[in-house]
Parts: structure tokens; sequence; C-alpha cells
């Protein structure tokens, strides 16, 4: 069988299983802002990802790694709760810090969160966050709620 035939079947075979793909639902917790380059969620059939999420607030700055890691964590607790789960369905976690030494204090903060059973986490060390002065990004998956 000639490689284009092959790749011509490959891709026909593909077209029913693309057609029947979960749809793709676009969760914004109530109050925020849509933006036109980021969604803080999508919803997959029994998955929700949440955009990786800063701890910064324009109104209450805090320049702590408890208090952003705590504030970067609520805001992930909006999307999941807009979707219809919450931080107790969480499957995973990747944290970005600028700076290991935040590591203790993150861990500190992050426990109040997932006291029991936490997620599966990878934590980075980055040279830096889109914003400054934003000491760690949190991005989460979720399971829904089984009925």
């Amino acid at each position: 069988m000639s490689r284009t035939l092959l790749l011509a079947l490959l891709t026909i075979s593909a077209v029913p299983a693309l057609a029947q793909a979960p749809k793709r639902e676009v969760i914004v917790p109530q109050g925020a802002t849509p933006s036109p380059i980021l969604t803080p969620g999508i919803r997959v059939g029994n998955l929700v990802y949440a955009s990786g999420q800063l701890g910064m607030r324009r109104d209450a700055p805090d320049t702590t790694i408890q208090g952003q890691t705590r504030q970067s964590l609520e805001n992930t607790k909006r999307v999941f709760e807009a979707a219809g789960t919450n931080m107790a369905h969480a499957l995973k976690c990747t944290v970005f810090l600028i700076d290991v030494k935040d590591f203790a204090g993150m861990n500190q903060a992050y426990r109040e969160f997932f006291p029991d059973a936490p997620p599966a986490r990878t934590t980075v060390v980055v040279a830096a966050l889109v914003v400054p002065n934003a000491k760690v990004e949190i991005e989460c998956l979720a399971a829904m709620p089984t009925q």
C-alpha cells in the first residue's frame, strides 16, 4: 500500500472520531471580564482545565508568597465552581515559582486548600512571570463530580 493511500485512509478514519469529540465549554467566573487572549477555564467532558492563575489583586496587592498562593488558588476555586466542580475534585496542579526560597511558604498556603489527599502536583522555578511582582502562578485540572 502506498504512503499516500495509507495517509488518506488514516485521515478518513479519524474524521468520525473528531466529529464525536466532546464539546469544549468556555468557563468564565461571575464578575470576571472575558479576555480576547485568555480563557479562565475550559470544560471538556468530565474535565475542567483552569488557566494559570496569578496571585495578584489590583485592589489589595499582597507581596507575600502565602498571600499570593492563597489568591491564586481562590481564583482557581472560582473557575472550578463556575464550571460546577470544586477544589476537592482537583486532579493535577502545576505551580510556577520565581524563587525556590518561596517553596515552603507556598506549601503552607497550598495545604489550606488541599488538607487531605492533595492533587498530583509539579512545581517549577521560572525566571519570571508575566506580571511584575508576581511570585506564583498556579494552573489546575479538576474532574466534574459524579451524579
